[in-house]
């Protein structure tokens, strides 16, 4: 199964999302968004942003 990105509302009103493993497991958060179409836009960032991403050690 694949891996979803979900979009909540937290307990202030803020909208936040979390990347989901297929097996259910947290495996990444997003930080506050003021509104639902800017925590969608930050999971399309994090998307992108993977593409092709490799593993740096700093």
């Amino acid at each position: 199964m694949a891996g979803k990105f979900e979009v909540y509302e937290d307990q202030a009103g803020k909208f936040r999302f979390r990347l989901k493993a297929g097996n259910g497991e947290v495996v990444a958060t997003g930080e506050a968004y003021e509104s639902r179409s800017g925590a969608e836009r930050g999971c399309q960032a994090v998307q992108r942003a993977a593409d092709g991403a490799e593993i740096v050690h700093s």
